[in-house]
């Protein structure tokens, strides 16, 4: 899962991704809204959390504009503006939660997974095919009930394949699950996760069949 941090606050920031990358989410963050922005139009968020206050506009307004853009991407406000009428209008204008600073981390990454639950969002679910499940929220995926050992990155292709079984998952689709836009997205690096996951499922057992497409991508059926 991706998320998106839109704060200029540094030290906040990085704290705020480093916490959710621990929790196996791939962060990308921005310093502003026209980099915000410029982010969010590039790539499919599961959630981003955005300040109000940033150095060239008002939060509010990167969110209207994406909003009208018919994006329905779950926002988390995460602001020092805490008047009533501030929560109000930021809920009016497209938000899905506000969180005023200062702010517990573990409260921003339990409203944040609180949106990722809702219906249609990326956790909450328990994903299956034959005797492979995969429960989204737990983080756990088992082989007819005895849970593998999977790495955060191999949990992230799992995930996007169950999530698109049936039909083919490009390489770069994958990488954008697995890598924020510093991190290194070569082939090849896809491909190693690829090749790690099915020898963990099939060393298991697995009935899922995971097949390479060549120029096309993966299918897991």
């Amino acid at each position: 899962m991706r998320l998106l941090i839109i704060e200029d606050n540094q030290r906040l920031c990085q704290a705020v991704a480093d916490s959710l990358g621990a929790q196996g989410f791939a962060v990308d963050t921005a310093a502003s809204a026209s980099e915000g922005l410029r982010f969010w139009r590039a790539a499919d968020y599961d959630a981003v959390v955005l300040d109000l206050m940033l150095p060239d506009d008002s939060g509010l307004n990167a969110l209207k504009e994406m909003r009208h853009r018919g994006n329905a991407t779950p926002v988390l406000i995460l602001t020092a503006l805490d008047a009533i009428e501030d929560r109000v209008r930021g809920l009016d204008c497209g938000a899905d939660d506000y969180l005023v600073k200062p702010f517990a981390m573990q409260e921003l990454i339990a409203r944040l997974r609180a949106l990722l639950r809702r219906p249609g969002g990326a956790l909450g679910r328990t994903l299956t095919l034959g005797s492979v499940k995969l429960d989204t929220s737990a983080r756990i995926a088992t082989v007819a009930e005895t849970q593998l050992d999977l790495t955060r990155s191999e949990l992230i292709v799992l995930e996007a394949l169950l999530r698109n079984q049936g039909r083919v998952t490009s390489k770069e689709r994958l990488a954008e699950c697995l890598y924020n836009f510093e991190q290194d997205r070569s082939a090849n690096s896809v491909e190693t996760q690829v090749h790690r996951l099915r020898k963990k499922l099939a060393a298991a057992g697995a009935d899922m069949s995971l097949r390479t497409l060549r120029g096309l991508g993966y299918l897991a059926s």
